[in-house]
């Protein structure tokens, strides 16, 4: 591999997209009636084709100099990191209609969308209110229900309006961990002119407004699973998500004290510890949920 093919390689970060799994899990743990096959299809396409090809995208346009998600020091942008992802698309539309022309639409269009966000020419990036919606949105709410129509749930239970609170309750966890993403980057954003909400609320008020967006996702849960008689699974999610408030609450006590810390790494160790927690939380909630069925 030359050393342009493996630099845009790099700058897709596909281990990044393990902080998008959470999605996949409270998609397919919020009903049993899922194709495994299906479902393990959607997880592939989704996390090694789709979120790659969105983040060398942004890479292309963006060109950072300093650190993004995923990678400390990211490498120079070639124009093999333009066609690399042109392949991602395609792949992922291609495999996409194997699976269900419905799903391959909502692939398609998540992909596009994905685009306009970095796309010099319309750039969504640019306006903070604007792009944090839309953020929350496909990658929350529209990613949760590619998910369902992926794995084979049948259109009444997606319809259901249970399951619409879930997915508007993954929208709400993104608005809570979307500007978290972005403080570390307010001196490259403003270089750029990109005006994010991280940087419009500023520091204190980002851990403020991500703490309230967090408290509301997960009272709204709590109600869901109330709604659905499923205690068991209120219980078993404070119980896997605990540590990540006592990380978050570790970090705005940190950062009050010191602005510096709200770094590349310490973003990146909330990133992890939020994403894995979650993951597990409901990839747990979906086993108990298929033992106690079976």
């Amino acid at each position: 591999m030359n050393l342009s093919l493996s630099s845009a390689w790099r700058l897709l970060r596909i281990p990044f997209s393990v902080f998008l799994m959470p999605i996949f899990w409270f998609a397919v743990s919020a009903t049993p009636t899922i194709s495994v096959w299906r479902a393990a299809a959607v997880f592939c396409i989704l996390h090694l084709l789709v979120y790659p090809a969105s983040n060398g995208y942004n890479s292309y346009y963006d060109r950072d100099e300093g650190s993004i998600g995923g990678l400390k020091h990211p490498p120079q942008v070639t124009e093999s990191l333009y066609w690399l992802v042109l392949v991602f698309d395609v792949l992922a539309v291609g495999l996409s209609l194997l699976i269900s022309w419905p799903f391959a639409v909502m692939v398609l269009v998540y992909l596009l969308v994905s685009k306009a966000y970095s796309f010099k020419g319309i750039r969504l990036k640019k306006y903070p209110f604007l792009s944090t919606l839309v953020v929350v949105l496909f990658q929350g709410a529209f990613t949760f229900v590619m998910v369902q129509v992926g794995s084979g749930v049948p259109m009444d239970q997606i319809q259901d309006d249970t399951n619409l609170l879930l997915a508007l309750v993954s929208s709400l966890f993104l608005c809570g961990s979307y500007p978290l993403t972005q403080v570390y980057q307010h001196q490259e954003d403003a270089r750029r002119g990109d005006q994010t909400l991280s940087l419009l609320l500023g520091l204190t008020g980002t851990f403020l407004f991500a703490g309230i967006s967090m408290l509301l996702a997960t009272s709204v849960l709590l109600y869901t699973y109330f709604l659905r008689n499923q205690n068991t699974h209120s219980l078993l999610f404070l119980l896997g998500t605990f540590p990540v408030i006592l990380v978050f609450t570790r970090w705005v006590l940190r950062v009050q004290k010191d602005a510096a810390v709200a770094d590349f790494d310490h973003t990146m160790q909330m990133n992890k510890v939020s994403s894995l927690s979650m993951s597990f939380t409901f990839a747990g909630i979906l086993a108990w949920q298929i033992w106690h069925l079976g």
